[in-house]
């Protein structure tokens, strides 16, 4: 497999984006504008950014990719999420054996004042990893607190197929174990509640009881 190098990555990114379709900030710039910000760890703000873009004789206010981030169309970037995605299958190729697609959840304490008034104090982010194509999937953000297992549903059903997705104990659940074990070319390593009695039976498998 060819890897190819970071900055070649980066210019096919940007390569067919249009550079004249807004007069003041174009596509190719808006977009150019939140890699260096996002990926550049020398840049710690915006102002840090837009002081380095006028040094280097690009004319380009604050206020207006305020303006620009507040009103284009998201479509953009999503496009170059499934570009990189398909790129990434592509180099990878097909699966030769079973992958892993750990699953978990964290909190993210929320600072905005405007969710606050609204009672949101935090929320609780889902996601699981392919570790064949180094792909995140299962993304679910859940505004408030509750169980893994209540509020995971989404991301234990994007387990891909010919995958083995390993849980925590927070997803274990009976119905959940049995959803699992009817699913076709899956498999799945789910840690059990402390609670949860296993009953070994003749054939060798064993009986999850009632939690």
């Amino acid at each position: 497999m060819i890897v190819r190098s970071f900055p070649k990555v980066i210019k096919s990114i940007l390569r067919p984006l249009p550079r004249n379709d807004y007069p003041v900030l174009n596509t190719f710039l808006f977009i150019s504008c939140w890699l260096e910000y996002v990926m550049d760890k020398s840049i710690v703000s915006m102002q840090d950014l837009f002081k380095r873009l006028n040094t280097q004789g690009i004319d380009l206010k604050i206020s207006n990719f305020s303006k620009a981030s507040k009103r284009r169309d998201s479509q953009v970037f999503l496009n170059i999420i499934n570009q990189l995605k398909k790129e990434l299958r592509r180099q990878k190729g097909k699966r030769k054996a079973r992958s892993y697609f750990p699953i978990d959840s964290t909190v993210i304490s929320l600072t905005s004042k405007l969710l606050w008034s609204q009672g949101y104090h935090q929320v609780k982010l889902f996601c699981g990893l392919d570790s064949w194509t180094s792909e995140p999937g299962g993304i679910v953000i859940h505004f408030g607190q509750g169980h893994d297992h209540k509020y995971g549903q989404k991301t234990v059903e994007s387990i891909p197929e010919k995958t083995v997705g390993i849980m925590d104990r927070g997803f274990a659940s009976s119905e959940r174990i049995k959803e699992l074990k009817e699913k076709q070319n899956k498999a799945f390593v789910l840690r059990i509640k402390n609670n949860v009695t296993l009953e070994m039976l003749d054939d060798g498998n064993s009986q999850v009881g009632k939690d």
